[in-house]
C-alpha cells in the first residue's frame, strides 16, 4: 500500500488500539515497583481508547480531521505520564500533516518523527529508557529508511517502525539501571509497541481483533446514546452509604465518559450511555437531584448543566483542585479547603478531562491543582493549558501529604505569588512514607523483595521489606523521623486496623518528642501513608 486515507487511518487506529487493549495487563506488569497497582498499560489503554472513541462519534474520514479528532480525544483522555506523551505524540503527528487527503510513507514518517520531537517539548526534563527513547529511535531509523528507499510501501516502513522499536525497547534496562536490575523494559515504551504493531497488522491484512471485548471503556455501541447530566444533594442516609469509588465505577460501567465530581453534599454527574434511567437509578439511591439533564449525543448538545451550576455562582478570587482516593482523605481535604476533590491517586491516574471538569465546577478567578502524585503532574499541567479564561496554578506535589501541607498553608487573603512560594515551601518540607504489599518477587536498587512482603517506601524509594505490615511501619518511621521532626501525619488505610494504628501511634509517642496527627483515610493499596515535618 503505497498511500494512506482518513478511512485507512481510521482502521489502523482501530487495530492499534485493540492490540493495545488486549496486552495492557501485560504492560501493566512490566512496571518496576511491585506494587498493586501498575496502571502504565492501563492508563495508555484508556487514553487511546478515548481518542478512537472521539473519531468514532465524529464518523468522518477525511484524514486532516480524524487525526484532529484523534488528538483532542487523547489530550483530552490522557492518564499518567505515558498517557500524556502518548498524546503528545499523535498532536504533533496532525499538527505536521496538515490539509494532506493521504499520506505515503515519507510523509507519514515526517509526521511520526514530529510527533516525537513534540513528546520531548512535553516533558520538562526527558528521561532516557523511557518511552522517549522508543519513539525517538524508532520513528529516526524509520525516517533514515524512507530517504534511502523514497518509493517504498506503507507496510515496509511500518515494518522498520516496529523492529525499531522494539530493538530500542530491548536497549531500554541500559539506559535505566533499575529496569535492568528488576528484569524488565520500559513499560511505556511497551505499550507505544503494541500500538505500532497494531497499525503493522492492518497493513498486512490481518488487524487486530479486541480479545476481550464489552468493556466499558471501549465498547463502539456506547459511544451513543444520551449525554445523561445530574446534580444530586446527598441525603443523611445517603451520605453514610456513599463511597465514591464504587459510584465511579458503577456510572463507568453504563457508558463512557463519565466524571463524577464531589462538591461538599453536591454530587455531580455526567455519562455518556445508552440507559440514562440505570445512571438515574443508581444514583438516587443517595438522595435527591437537583438537576437532570439528559440530551441525546446525535443532536447539538445544550449547555452542560454542571458549568450553568458554576457560572451561577459568585466568582471566587480562590479555588482549589485536588486528587486524592478514599472518603476519609477526601473529607479531610474539603476541611483544609479544598473546593472540588477529583477521585485518584496511584490506583486510579485522572484524565485531562477529570481536571478540565473540576475546573469548570470551581468558580474561582485563580484555582490550585494539587496532583498529589509524581504520575499525575503532567495531565495536571495539561489541563491548564486548554483552560484558557482561568489562571491555573499546578503545583507539583506528589504525595498526599504535600497536598495536605499545601492546603494548611494556604491563606486566602495573600496573592497568588505569595501563596504559590509559601505553599512550595512547605512541600519542600514534607517527608513521605507509604506502606504497601509486594505482589511478585524482585530486586530494586539492592533491596532484596518476596511476593507478599510489605515495602517500607520513602520518598517513592523502597527502603525496607518485612513480613509484618506494623514492624515494616515501625522501621519506616525511624529511618523518617530525626532531631528536627515536629509533626507527623499518620493516614490509616482502609487494609490497616484501628489496633494496628493505635500500637504504631503509641510506638510513635513513646519514642519521639513530635505532634502526631492520626487520620483515616481509607486510602486503597497503601495501609499507611505518613509524612514528617
Amino acid at each position: 500500500m503505497d498511500l494512506i486515507n482518513g478511512k485507512q487511518f481510521r482502521e489502523m487506529l482501530e487495530s492499534g488500539c485493540n492490540n493495545l487493549n488486549n496486552r495492557k495487563k501485560e504492560v501493566d506488569a512490566l512496571n518496576v515497583f511491585p506494587v498493586p497497582d501498575g496502571d502504565t498499560g492501563t492508563n495508555m489503554s484508556l487514553t487511546f481508547t478515548n481518542g478512537v472513541a472521539e473519531v468514532r462519534k465524529a464518523g468522518s474520514e477525511d484524514l486532516p480531521i480524524v487525526a484532529k479528532t484523534l488528538s483532542r480525544g487523547l489530550l483530552m483522555g490522557a492518564r499518567g505520564n505515558s498517557g500524556v506523551i502518548t498524546s503528545q505524540i499523535f498532536r504533533g503527528f496532525y499538527q505536521a500533516i496538515g490539509d494532506q487527503k493521504e499520506l505515503n510513507s515519507e510523509a507519514f514518517s515526517a509526521a511520526m518523527k514530529n510527533g516525537s520531537k513534540m513528546a520531548y517539548k512535553a516533558v520538562m526534563r526527558p528521561v532516557e529508557g523511557t518511552i522517549l527513547t522508543v519513539v525517538r529511535e524508532s520513528c529516526d531509523a524509520a525516517d533514515a529508511y524512507v530517504k534511502d528507499h523514497p518509493a517504498c510501501s506503507m507496510e515496509e516502513y511500518m515494518d522498520v517502525l516496529c523492529t525499531e522499536a522494539k530493538a530500542s525497547l530491548s536497549r531500554t534496562p541500559d539506559l535505566l539501571p533499575i529496569l535492568k536490575e528488576a528484569r524488565v523494559v520500559d513499560s511505556g515504551g511497551s505499550g507505544l509497541l503494541a500500538i505500532f504493531e497494531g497499525f503493522l497488522a492492518w497493513l498486512k491484512g490481518t488487524p487486530v481483533q479486541e480479545s476481550e471485548p464489552g468493556t466499558a471503556e471501549s465498547e463502539p455501541a456506547k459511544v451513543n446514546g444520551y449525554r445523561t447530566e445530574f446534580i444530586l444533594k446527598l441525603s443523611e442516609n445517603g451520605k453514610h452509604k456513599f463511597k465514591e469509588s464504587k459510584y465511579r465505577d458503577g456510572m463507568r460501567g453504563l457508558g463512557d465518559h463519565a466524571t463524577v465530581i464531589i462538591d461538599n453534599d453536591l454530587v455531580k454527574t455526567r455519562v455518556n450511555t445508552l440507559s440514562p434511567g440505570d445512571a438515574l437509578n443508581l444514583a438516587q439511591r443517595y438522595g435527591q437531584f437537583e438537576q437532570i439533564q439528559i440530551s441525546p449525543l446525535d443532536r447539538e448538545l445544550p449547555p452542560s448543566i454542571l458549568e450553568e451550576k458554576a457560572e451561577k455562582k459568585e466568582e471566587a478570587e480562590y479555588g482549589i483542585i485536588t486528587v486524592c482516593a478514599g472518603s476519609g482523605l477526601e473529607k479531610l481535604f474539603k476541611e483544609y479547603r479544598a473546593d472540588a476533590i477529583v477521585s485518584g491517586g496511584q490506583t486510579m491516574n485522572p484524565s485531562t478531562e477529570d481536571f478540565v471538569e473540576a475546573i469548570r465546577t470551581v468558580n474561582a478567578r485563580h484555582i490550585f491543582i494539587l496532583p498529589n502524585n509524581s504520575n499525575i503532574i503532567m495531565a495536571a499541567k495539561q489541563a491548564a493549558e486548554v483552560t484558557e479564561d482561568k489562571d491555573i496554578i499546578v503545583l507539583e506535589t506528589r504525595s498526599i501529604p504535600e497536598g495536605l501541607s499545601a492546603c494548611i498553608v494556604f491563606n486566602p487573603q495573600e496573592s497568588p505569588e505569595v501563596n504559590t512560594d509559601e505553599m512550595k515551601e512547605a512541600i519542600a518540607h514534607v517527608k513521605t512514607g507509604q506502606i504497601t504489599y509486594a505482589i511478585k518477587d524482585t530486586s530494586i536498587e539492592g533491596t532484596v523483595i518476596h511476593e507478599g512482603d510489605y515495602m517500607g517506601i520513602l520518598n517513592k524509594e523502597i527502603v525496607l521489606t518485612d513480613r509484618d505490615m506494623l514492624a515494616a511501619a515501625k522501621g519506616l518511621i525511624d529511618r523518617m523521623c530525626d532531631s528536627e521532626s515536629e509533626i507527623i501525619t499518620l493516614i490509616q488505610g482502609k487494609d490497616a486496623g484501628d489496633a494496628d494504628t493505635e500500637a504504631l501511634q503509641k510506638y510513635i509517642e513513646e519514642n519521639y518528642e513530635v505532634d502526631v496527627d492520626v487520620e483515616n483515610g481509607g486510602q486503597p493499596v497503601y495501609s499507611y501513608i505518613i509524612g514528617v515535618e
